[in-house]
This record gives C-alpha cells, sequence and structure tokens, in this order.
C-alpha cells in the first residue's frame, strides 16, 4: 500500500509540524482514508475505480464517510488528480456533500494556520469548486473562510487568500445573490477591508473591492441593511474614495435611490448591528485569544497574553486598523457571565484600555474612540444592551488615576461627537449620549458621574464643557450612605470593578470613600487596594468522569488507582508509575490534555492547602515535597536535558500549567526546598519555554504573583533565590518588588533586610535601581517606604540614585522626600549632591532644599560653601529666566540658586550659624551682584547686602582692630578676618587664604574695587 512509506515520514502532507510536534490526529485520520481509496483503486481503471468505490460507499456510513474523506484528502494533496478526484466524490457521495462540507469547516476554524501551501491553494481551488456546483451548504463554507482573512495583515498570504475568495464572488454573482447572509457578510468583510489595501501597489486589489461592494450595495441594498449601524461606521471610513463617495451622498441625501424601503441613515443608525457580523472581522485564532483572555485570564496575569497578542497581531503599522475590530468585537459579542463579572477574571474595560494606550496611528486611535463609543450615539435601552456600552464608561472611570490623558481624550470625544457626527442628527447623537449615562446610572454600573465629569485632572476647558454638555451629571452626588444598590443587575453592573488598582467602589455596604474625599494628605490622592476575604472552601470529590473515556486503559487504570489511593505514599507510587508510562515510546501524546485534566483535577486539594511548612527544617521541607505532583518534578530533576523524555515530561508540565495556573510556583518551591533538585533552579527556564508563551520574565512574573495572592510566607521564602538565580529578569524593573512590597508586613521586611546585609539577597544594582525607585513613585505608602528601606540595606552609593530628586514633588511624594532626606543627611555633600538639591523649584510649603542646607551648613559648613560658590559662578555667566523644571536634565538656574540661598538665610537667621559669614559665600554673592540686572538685585536686596557688608570690611576695616591705609583684600594674605567673621572655623580661613592666592591680572568690574580681584 502507497500510505506507508507516508506515515513513515516526520511531516504529512497536509499540516505544518516540527519533529518535536505530535501526529496531529485531524491529518491520521484523513491519510488513513486516503489509505482506503488507494487500496481500493489501485492498479484499476477509471470506470473500474469508480465502480469500486461506489460498491464500498453502499455498505455502510462509516464506508461512505471514509471514501468521501480519502478523496477531499487527496484534492488537498494531489494538485494533478484534483479534478478526477472531485468527479469521483460528486458520484460517490450521497449525502449531499455534507461529510466534506463540515470537514472543510473543521479545518478553516481550526487547522487553516497550519496548513501547508498546497493544501491551502486546493482548499480553495475545492470552495470554488463547490461554488460552482451550487452544492447546498457551501455559502456557509465560504463565509468561514472569509473569517480567515485577517484584517490589518497586508502579508502575500493574507491578500492572496481576500483575492481569491473575491473572485469566487465576482465570478459566481448569480450563486451569491441568492443568500442574503451571503450578500451581508461578504459586503461587511471587504469594505472592512479596502481600509487596508489603500498602498499603490494593492490599488487593482482596492478598485476589484470597491466595484464589488458598491454592486452589492445598489443592487442588493436591503440585504445589507441587516448589517445595522456598523454599515455606516464602515462606509465612513472609505467614503473618500471616488465611487464611494457617490453612493455615501446618496445614503445621506437620497436614500430612496438605494431602495423603496429605506427612509434615512437614521432608520440604519438605530439598528443594532448583530453579533455574527462583529465576529466575521475575527480569525479564529484572534476570536480564541481573546475569548481565553476575558474568561481565563485573572486580572493582574494579562500582561504576557497582551504581549502575545501584540507581537502576533499587532506590530505592523498596517495592522493598527485591527484595533476597531477588536474593540467593536469586547463591546457587542463578549458579555461575560454573572459568575465571570463577579470574579477576579480580566475585565473588558482593561483590555481595551490597553488597545487604546498601545495604538501608535492618530487616525487608528480616532477610529478606536468611535468604534468604542459607536453604541452609544444611538442608543435606545428597548433594543440595546447595557454591556455594549459599559466597557466605555469603565475605560473612563478605572484610567483616571493611572491614565488621566486617556479618560480626558474620551471624554473630550464623547463631548465633541455630539455637534460633529452628522449635524443633521445631533439631538438624537445628543439623546443617545444622555440615554446611555442614564442607563448607566439606573443599572448602577456607576453610582454616579460628577466625580468622573468633574475630577480635579482634568483640565479647565474639558470640565467646563461637560458641565456645558451635561449639567444633569455633573452635580455633586448625595452621600454615600444614602445610596442603595439594586439587587438584580449582577448582569449589568461592573461587578468586577474589585480591582488591583482602585480597590472596591459603588459598594455601599463596604465603600472606601468619594473621589473627592480620597484627595488628602496635602492633595494626595491615597490608593487603597481591595483584598478579599478567603473563604472557607468545602472540599468537594474530585470528578474525573468526563475524561476517563478519552484515555487508553492502561492510563485509565492508573488514574482510577491514584483517585482511589487514600495516603500519600500510595499516591506517589502510582504517580511514578503513571509519569513511566507517559516516558514510554508509544505513549499517545493526545492524551496528554486529558491526563492533565485529570490530575489538576485530582490534586486540587494540594493546590488549595498550604505549601511552606509552619516550622522551616531540614526534615519538614523535605516532607513537604513528598508529594504525587513533585513526582514529575523530580523525575525532571534526575534527567539531562537532551533526554527525549525530558521535552516530554515539560509538555505534560505545561499542559498542566494551562488547567492549573499555581503549578508554577510549586516547581520554583521543589526546586528550592527539595535536597534532590539543589543547583537545577535552571529548570525553570526550560519549563518557561515549554510553556504557551514561551517568554521566562512574564511566565516569572505570572507564577510570583499567583504566589503573593495565594501565600505571601511562600513568596518571601523565594524571593532570595528567586533574585540570585534570575538576576536579567528580576532586577531591571520594579515588577516583582511591587509584589512583594505590596502584600509583606514589617517582621518579613525586617527578615529580607537581614536577607540583604548577610548577602543572600540582592534587589537593586546600580544600573537600574533608579529607574525601579522611580517606579516606586505611583505605589502605595507603606509600599513606598518598604522599598526604600530595602534600599538603604544594599550598599549602593547615594550619588546612584540622587538624580530621583528631579522627578519629586513635594505634594505628590513625601515618603520618597522623607526618605531621602534622612539619608542626605548621613552622607557628606557632594557637588552633584547640592547641584540636584539646589536644582528643586521653589515653593513656600516645599523644606526640603531648606531643611538639608541647614542641617549640611551646621555639619559641614566649609564643603557646603565651597559648592554653593562653584554653582554660583558657574550659573552667572548671565542671567536667565527661570526655566520649566525637567524630568529628564536638571535645569539649574541662577535664580533658584539664589532663592533657595534666601530661604537658607532666612531659616538661619535666629541662630548663631556662621554660614553666611564664610569667604566662599561671600565672595560668590559679590561675583554675581556684579553681574546680575536690577530687578535681582532688588529681590534678593537682603542676600546681597550681605556681600556689601563684607565689601565694607575689606575695603575699611575698623580702626580699633587695625591701622593699616586701606588696601586691595588681595595684599591682606594671611591677615586676620573682619569682625562679623571672627568666629569662622579653621577651615574657613583655610578657605579663605586659597580663594585669596595671586591670580592673574587683576580686573577691576564697575561699581566696586574689591569685586575684580576677590570675585576670581
Amino acid at each position: 500500500m502507497e500510505p506507508s512509506p507516508a506515515k513513515a515520514k516526520p511531516q504529512g502532507r497536509l499540516l505544518v509540524s516540527t519533529p518535536l510536534d505530535a501526529k496531529d490526529e485531524l491529518e491520521e485520520r484523513l491519510e488513513r482514508c486516503v489509505g482506503i481509496v488507494q487500496s481500493l483503486t489501485n492498479g484499476l481503471s477509471e470506470r473500474e475505480a469508480n465502480d469500486a468505490l461506489t460498491a464500498n460507499v453502499c455498505k455502510g456510513q462509516q464506508q461512505h464517510e471514509e471514501v468521501c474523506l480519502g478523496l477531499f484528502t487527496l484534492v488537498l494533496t494531489e494538485p494533478s488528480q484534483a479534478q478526477r478526484c472531485y468527479r469521483d466524490l460528486t458520484l460517490v457521495n450521497r449525502d449531499g456533500m455534507n461529510v466534506v462540507l463540515v470537514k472543510i469547516n473543521q479545518i478553516l476554524m481550526e487547522k487553516f494556520l497550519k496548513l501547508q501551501d498546497v493544501p491551502r491553494t486546493q482548499l480553495v481551488w475545492l470552495v470554488r469548486e463547490l461554488v460552482k456546483s451550487g452544492v447546498i451548504g457551501a455559502d456557509g463554507v465560504v463565509m468561514t473562510l472569509m473569517k480567515q482573512i485577517a484584517g490589518g495583515d497586508v502579508s502575500n498570504k493574507n491578500l492572496w487568500l481576500a483575492e481569491s475568495v473575491l473572485d469566487i464572488l465576482v465570478e459566481q454573482k448569480e450563486w451569491v445573490l441568492k443568500s442574503g447572509m451571503l450578500i451581508a457578510m461578504s459586503v461587511y468583510t471587504y469594505l472592512r477591508l479596502i481600509v487596508d489595501h489603500g498602498t499603490p501597489n494593492l490599488l487593482s486589489l482596492r478598485q476589484k473591492e470597491v466595484d464589488f461592494c458598491i454592486s452589492m450595495l445598489r443592487e442588493k441594498f436591503m440585504e445589507c441593511f441587516i448589517i445595522g449601524r456598523d454599515l455606516v461606521r464602515l462606509l465612513q471610513i472609505v467614503a473618500r474614495i471616488p465611487e464611494m463617495e457617490l453612493l455615501w451622498r446618496d445614503l445621506l441625501h437620497n436614500p430612496q435611490a438605494l431602495s423603496p424601503q429605506f427612509t434615512g441613515l437614521l432608520q440604519l443608525l438605530t439598528a443594532r448591528t448583530s453579533r455574527k457580523f462583529l465576529a466575521c472581522r475575527l480569525t479564529p485564532d484572534m476570536e480564541t485569544k481573546l475569548l481565553f483572555m476575558t474568561s481565563r485570564v485573572r486580572f493582574g496575569q494579562q500582561k504576557r497574553y497582551q504581549d502575545w497578542f501584540q507581537r502576533q497581531y499587532l506590530s505592523t503599522a498596517e495592522s493598527q486598523s485591527l484595533r476597531c475590530d477588536l474593540i467593536r468585537y469586547i463591546c457587542g459579542v463578549v458579555h461575560p457571565s454573572n459568575e465571570v463579572l463577579s470574579s477576579d477574571i480580566l475585565p473588558r474595560w482593561a483590555i481595551i484600555g490597553w488597545l487604546l494606550t498601545t495604538c501608535t496611528s492618530n487616525v487608528a486611535a480616532s477610529n478606536a474612540k468611535l468604534a468604542l463609543f459607536y453604541d452609544w450615539l444611538f442608543f435606545s435601552p428597548e433594543k440595546d444592551s447595557i454591556m455594549n456600552i459599559e466597557p466605555a464608561i469603565l475605560v473612563m472611570h478605572h484610567s483616571m488615576k493611572p491614565h488621566p490623558a486617556i479618560t480626558a481624550t474620551l471624554l473630550d470625544f464623547m463631548c465633541r461627537i455630539i455637534p460633529h457626527f452628522f449635524p443633521p442628527l445631533e439631538s438624537q447623537v445628543r439623546q443617545g449620549v444622555f440615554n446611555s449615562l442614564n442607563f448607566i446610572m439606573e443599572k448602577r454600573v456607576l453610582a454616579h458621574l460628577a466625580p468622573l465629569f468633574d475630577n480635579p485632572k482634568l483640565d479647565r476647558e474639558l470640565r467646563s464643557m461637560l458641565r456645558e454638555r451635561f449639567p444633569e451629571f455633573c452635580s455633586s452626588p448625595s452621600p454615600p450612605t444614602e445610596v442603595k444598590m439594586e439587587e438584580s443587575v449582577a448582569l449589568e453592573m461592573d461587578n468586577h470593578v474589585l480591582d488591583k488598582e482602585e480597590g472596591c467602589y459603588d459598594n455601599t455596604e463596604a465603600a472606601f470613600s468619594d473621589d473627592e474625599e480620597e484627595v488628602n494628605n496635602k492633595g494626595k490622592k491615597r490608593e487603597f487596594r481591595f483584598h478579599p476575604i478567603k473563604e472557607a472552601v468545602l472540599e468537594e470529590p474530585a470528578d474525573i468522569t468526563p475524561y476517563l473515556d478519552q484515555l487508553d486503559d492502561t492510563m485509565k487504570e492508573k488514574v482510577l488507582q491514584l483517585q482511589k489511593a487514600s495516603d500519600t505514599e500510595t499516591q506517589c507510587e502510582v504517580m511514578q508509575e503513571i509519569v513511566d508510562l507517559i516516558l514510554e515510546e508509544d505513549f499517545d501524546s493526545e492524551q496528554m490534555s486529558t491526563l492533565a485534566s485529570c490530575l489538576a483535577e485530582l490534586f486540587k486539594s494540594h493546590f488549595r492547602g498550604d505549601v511552606l511548612p509552619d516550622e522551616i527544617t531540614e526534615e519538614s521541607l523535605e516532607e513537604s515535597v513528598c508529594k504525587p505532583v513533585c513526582l514529575v518534578f523530580r523525575n525532571l530533576c534526575t534527567m539531562q536535558e537532551d533526554n527525549s523524555g525530558f521535552s516530554v515530561l515539560l509538555d505534560m508540565l505545561a499542559e498542566l500549567y494551562q488547567k492549573q495556573p499555581k503549578i508554577g510556583y510549586h516547581l520554583l518551591y521543589y526546586l528550592k526546598a527539595s535536597k534532590a533538585a539543589m543547583g537545577k533552579m535552571s529548570l525553570y527556564e526550560s519549563f518557561a519555554q515549554a510553556t504557551a508563551l514561551g517568554d521566562l520574565h512574564t511566565c516569572l512574573m505570572m507564577d510570583m504573583k499567583a504566589c503573593q495572592e495565594d501565600d505571601v510566607r511562600l513568596l518571601c521564602y523565594l524571593t532570595p533565590s528567586i533574585y540570585s538565580e534570575f538576576p536579567d529578569e528580576t532586577l531591571r524593573s520594579g515588577e516583582l518588588l511591587n509584589m512583594i512590597v505590596a502584600v509583606i508586613d514589617s517582621t518579613q521586611l525586617q527578615e529580607l533586610m537581614c536577607h540583604v546585609m548577610m548577602g543572600n539577597l540582592v534587589m537593586f544594582r546600580k544600573d537600574s535601581v533608579l529607574n525601579i525607585l522611580i517606579q516606586s513613585l505611583d505605589w502605595e505608602t507603606f509600599e513606598q517606604y518598604s522599598t526604600w528601606q530595602l534600599f538603604l540595606a544594599h550598599s549602593i552609593p547615594l550619588e546612584t540614585i540622587i538624580p530621583i530628586l528631579q522627578h519629586l514633588k513635594y505634594k505628590e511624594h513625601p515618603e520618597a522626600l522623607s526618605c531621602l532626606l534622612l539619608q542626605l543627611r548621613r552622607e557628606k555633600p557632594s557637588e552633584e549632591m547640592v547641584k540636584m538639591v539646589l536644582s528643586r523649584p521653589c515653593h513656600p510649603e516645599d523644606q526640603f532644599t531648606t531643611s538639608i542646607l541647614r542641617h549640611w551648613a551646621s555639619k559641614h559648613d566649609d564643603t557646603l560653601g565651597e559648592h554653593i560658590k562653584a554653582q554660583l559662578i558657574k550659573n552667572n555667566n548671565q542671567p536667565r529666566k527661570r526655566q520649566r523644571y525637567s524630568h529628564t536634565h536638571t535645569q539649574l538656574t541662577l535664580e533658584q540658586i539664589l532663592e533657595h540661598m534666601d530661604n537658607l538665610r532666612l531659616s538661619l537667621s535666629n541662630t548663631k550659624n556662621n554660614f553666611f559669614s564664610q569667604t566662599p559665600i561671600l565672595q560668590a554673592l559679590q561675583h554675581v551682584q556684579a553681574s546680575c540686572d536690577e530687578a535681582h538685585k532688588m529681590r534678593f536686596s537682603d542676600l546681597f547686602s550681605l556681600a556689601e557688608e563684607y565689601e565694607d570690611s575689606q575695603s575699611k576695616p575698623p580702626k580699633s582692630r587695625r591701622k593699616a591705609p586701606a588696601s586691595s583684600p588681595r595684599s591682606r594674605k594671611g591677615a586676620a578676618p573682619p569682625a562679623n567673621n571672627e568666629e569662622e572655623s579653621a577651615s574657613s580661613s583655610a578657605s579663605e587664604e586659597e580663594d585669596s592666592k595671586p591670580k592673574a591680572p587683576k580686573r577691576k568690574r564697575k561699581g566696586s574695587s574689591a569685586v575684580g580681584s576677590d570675585s576670581d
């Protein structure tokens, strides 16, 4: 038989695979069917072969299906035989091609991305033949095929598919016109694709698409009408194309030209778009990934999934147009159940916020905002769903703190779209938006809108516009205690708002303060974290019945033994036997996923309990890793990485990880706690690469986040090992650090500091510590104080992080400022420190600079004096207007220095401190006074008067002290200081001597004979 050699090949002829991939079950079945057909027809003429196939299909349903699928597979894999095989298929088929149509749909939905080039081409050819033959159900296959044309993708394969399907639709137009749904779906698809095909090399394809859409819209407008309001959105985007512009004008001004039944634009805009149209512009793979994120991924753990999606579908300039499709799909199709809404699953608004914040094109951003608000514009509570408008209001609400610019731009868009969407319908749009906001409050998505519309973070103009547009929603809310929850709105209200950033809101039974009340402590808005109370879990017996039938008999027997085993030792023995079965060469890898589901169910009590023993000893740690699930870990540790069984066990773990994400941090614990795993922590990297996304950083962060939520003690126990084993993943950002300080208590903080002091733990390194501390400025108060304590436990020079002063604002960052102040207090001032301190903007309420300068003036007056003199002279090239404070470079100005100096002078005025009696300071003030303008002299007159007194004392010394003719200070080398300097320290005298050494030719400045000689 011919199939035998084919089976020996490492790769089949249908799907792309690698030597490591298990044989695909569908491909294997189709190859078996090919073998059956070939065994029936080998050596026979065409007539004899046809008779043999016909005789075989008459034997029963199974034989009929095998022959049809065998011929179908030959059409896909043997282009030279395709015509003959299709003819035979039409002759022997007994069910109207139903078995073939079902298999085509299965391949399109599940395997299309894996198809090799030849089968992909042949599949499109086969669909064309089915359409030509008028097979009933072919329209469904064509619609499924159109779904595979990805939006925002101009790769050659995608363009080929778009053009091939379009050719079928154009060639078989009469057949297309018989199906109203196919007309609407194809118009919706190609109207959307026209946007992606605007480059010169694609204009011929775009013209074909335009001609097709116009033809369908003009001939069958009422069939296209079923699309609903999104038809207008798509037409609006392409309306500038000349041919489209004519249609657009008819739509706006002459609707009867399109259909006598069409009364006008409003009729179309008030019709809600069906989910099937919104879903048709996402490929099955995109749809699967989005549905996974919105049903399985926990909020806070979405980054790696978003990164993967970004890399796969949103990384090119052309892909920006896909964001509209994704947003419309999320708003109109993804409507989570009550159970999901009330859980910690990733909410829809978070995904939309990510799509908006990562958008890089202004045009795409505008279209994305329109897609988000599109159901608002003509919202009717009777026809439309609260779930369609809920994401937009929640994006604005939750972005107010972390991304106020997003909230502002969305509110601005909402205001401006009312008059500008379509001026003749302005009143209807206004009513639609009003209905939306009213319904949002009625359904308690938000309890009140005033904190959003009249928030201090919004600029004055926008707040004014919101008050003008929506006065009804801008009034101050009633006291929270008066707000009562409605009982039956679980679906509509956003129960998942117990988010990780904002805490809970709208829950008046146990509410945090309103937005206005949270603005306290000198204007800083405090964050509150919501930590759900862990309820006692009733242990339910493991139910693996749905999976058992999918296992082979041997494995099924072992799994049942594992379920019945009552003691840990027996469970471990059975688990080892299961591992041995997995490692056997003839193990069917198709069972891997099912087996993982069984194990996840059987071990759920293990994953629910505490991992770390109460008392940590060698014996207790070793005992804690003697559990059945650890058998897989132990076998991995004993294998070499090039062993074939090693990759099989990793695949097993990866499957188990999908069912039970806690397996990740359990593996980390095993690698640290078990003696058998000593020095094997690198195994975790292999595990991370074997998981779905294959990225160590995101996998590690996700596992540590899961650990943080389940067991803080375990998190602290793992922390030293994680930082030492994975420094590149942990030290370059503050992600893990934030997880730790968000949950530890003061005792655990002290323990971590001890680990740092003993050299067991390094949480900061010089090249990244500054960025991490800057990141921490947005964290909660205790988190920030803990971060600074951990930083101070390291021996990192303070000068490494002193540039953080440029980012610190006295109202917003009191935690960092206070920690930095105490640390600077212990340091001897360096030139860079003084420069950074002086660079802070002056504000009457900000005492940071004055307080540290005053401390240094009492402890290190000579050093501080020299550094201030250097800064004054360096910045005295010419008087400059104060520059805006920069976050990237220290913008130190002369005026800033003088302001800080004057504040210091006032602070020291009632003390015996002689800082301003030092010669370097006075000389620098003379230098500045001689060149600054009158405004500065007037403003800092008290400060400059010190220099004038010094000048007078230099030029006219008191008679009671010395009887020498007035002379230049240069001739006074070694002389006693003036009266007002009698109490100067020895260091100050030394400084004076150094500054009065002979220097290059004397220069006299206008206005003072002494300045020229001393200021240099």
